[in-house]
């Protein structure tokens, strides 16, 4: 089966370039010029990645991450002109799963899908583990779901591979540097401030009150682990 990409970026020989490349691996392309158009496809198709522009017409990149995440995951590579760091601090926080920043080697765009492609198609797990209860939350690990009182929490899958390696170790401090390095990838240009963000954005979606989190608990000076 083909991989489905879909590009959104306003600057059409960026997304002619884009789509080429992608096409040679074989993957399947399809291209947006504005957020309102991205939106609308990304509802009515199945994609495997949205490769996503910060500034775009009509609504800007943020603004599709997070409207996108109220009603799918697909994973989300955030593409910035800007160096500032808080501008792909935001993309994060509104549900992207990596950025880079313009102008890119596009050898290295590849290698970021690939990585978030291989990390979303995990082999199964075994037929013992398949799904994993605490409290009034449930993990199905097959089907890389989350449900909190029986209801569907929407999780990006950053932020699922993180709960789930926490859920699989309890009491295990892990370190900023440990998660980035276990989550990202050592060759991840991310930062510690990248794992604050996402424990964060986890902790507001499966803690009933995120200031007094139940689950996720924070190690002052050394990291964060899940309750023992």
């Amino acid at each position: 089966m083909k991989l489905k990409v879909l590009v959104v970026d306003d600057e059409k020989l960026i997304v002619k370039g884009i789509k080429f490349s992608l096409q040679q691996e074989g993957w399947d392309v399809d291209v947006a010029f504005d957020g309102e158009e991205a939106l609308d496809k990304i509802k009515r198709q199945s994609y495997n990645l949205v490769i996503l522009d910060l500034m775009l017409p009509k609504y800007n990149g943020l603004e599709v991450c997070q409207l996108t995440r109220e009603f799918s995951e697909v994973p989300i590579i955030m593409l910035t002109a800007k160096g500032d760091d808080m501008d792909k601090i935001m993309g994060l926080e509104y549900g992207a799963d990596d950025y880079i920043t313009k102008p890119f080697n596009i050898l290295e765009l590849k290698a970021r899908i690939k990585t978030i492609l291989r990390r979303c198609s995990k082999p199964q797990k075994q037929e013992s583990k398949q799904s994993i209860e605490i409290g009034t939350m449930r993990l199905e690990l097959n089907g890389r779901r989350v449900f909190i009182n029986k209801k569907e929490i929407n999780l990006t899958a950053k932020e699922f591979d993180m709960l789930e390696l926490f859920v699989t170790h309890p009491g295990k401090v892990y370190s900023r540097d440990q998660l980035l390095d276990t989550i990202w990838g050592k060759t991840s240009p991310g930062d510690v401030r990248t794992v604050d963000v996402h424990v964060r954005r986890l902790r507001e979606k499966i803690e009933p009150n995120p200031g007094q989190p139940e689950y996720i608990f924070t190690k002052w000076g050394v990291g964060y682990y899940f309750k023992d």
